[in-house]
């Protein structure tokens, strides 16, 4: 029977956890019915409630009136540029990144028809992103594309901080149950029954504040990526590395390969063609020359 008990006492604590985070406070009637069932028997525990605050004026102002929280916005950038020299370039936006308190994620750089292409990116204090857009931009002869983003993180991050709280008040009484159990009782089954719980608990305070402190990260720091590309080169008149004695050279020696091809073909001809036409004709010109003798002979005696 003490086991069933804290059973359900840990379960009361779990529901009132779970109503507290939908945003459904325990009433004085919930509160009531719980110490009617669990009053005499069992040590007394404070089940967590979250009861609405009441303003002290006659009024009750609208949630959204009384607490107006800060935008949180996950903000990216783009910028695809053309320069006049790409290193030079790269070199002037690393530097930014370092001088309006930001830092380098990736710089890649590479040549492409023997011109030098990069691309980099960085990060910067989300109040500065402007200004490192603007600095950038002075760099560039030409802004081929830009395109800045933002996403709205809010209402998760708001979601977040009313979960911890609740899964926190949820923790505290756990605790304080946790307590009571070794002092009344002692029984091992109901220890770590709590404990159970209250170590699911714990995991999914951990779980969000891991989140929170990604998203308060994110959303301090603008993402910037930058595309840098050579001026492109005028063509010359004359491609370079065009060799003309070369060429003269190649145009011989294909003359002489044609040649060498002609001459070997025909000695094959002349060698291996030749013979094998003998072989094959021979026969047949013997067969046609034996049937003609032989219908000289049969018209002869007739005349």
């Amino acid at each position: 029977m003490v086991k069933r008990r804290w059973v359900w006492v840990i379960g009361a604590v779990m529901v009132a956890a779970l109503l507290g985070a939908c945003g459904s406070p325990a009433t004085p009637a919930q509160d009531g019915a719980t110490k009617g069932t669990y009053g005499r028997e069992l040590p007394p525990v404070a089940v967590p409630t979250m009861a609405p605050a009441q303003p002290s004026g006659g009024s009750r102002a609208p949630a959204s009136a009384a607490e107006a929280p800060d935008r949180k916005v996950v903000q990216t950038a783009s910028l695809k540029i053309t320069v006049k020299d790409t290193a030079a370039v790269l070199d002037a936006v690393q530097s930014l990144a370092t001088e309006l308190g930001g830092y380098i994620v990736t710089s890649n750089s590479w040549r492409e028809s023997e011109q030098l292409r990069a691309q980099v990116t960085l990060r910067v204090p989300a109040g500065k992103l402007q200004t490192a857009l603007q600095r950038i931009r002075a760099q560039a002869i030409k802004v081929d594309a830009e395109s800045i983003s933002g996403e709205d993180v809010t209402q998760e991050y708001t979601d977040n901080e009313s979960r911890l709280r609740n899964l926190r008040a949820t923790e505290k009484e756990l605790l304080e149950l946790l307590t009571t159990a070794r002092e009344k009782t002692g029984k091992a089954e109901d220890v770590l029954a709590i404990f159970r719980e209250l170590t699911q608990i714990r995991e999914q305070i951990e779980m969000l504040q891991g989140r929170q402190q990604y998203l308060d990260t994110m959303t301090a720091m603008a993402t910037i990526s930058v595309d840098i590309w050579p001026e492109p080169l005028e063509k010359p008149i004359v491609e370079p590395g065009w060799k003309p004695l070369k060429t003269l050279r190649d145009a011989f020696r294909a003359l002489t390969q044609t040649g060498q091809t002609l001459v070997d073909a025909l000695i094959w001809i002349v060698v291996y063609g030749v013979p094998v036409l003998v072989l094959i004709a021979a026969p047949v010109v013997l067969i046609v020359w034996a049937v003609r003798r032989s219908r000289r002979r049969k018209a002869a005696p007739s005349q």
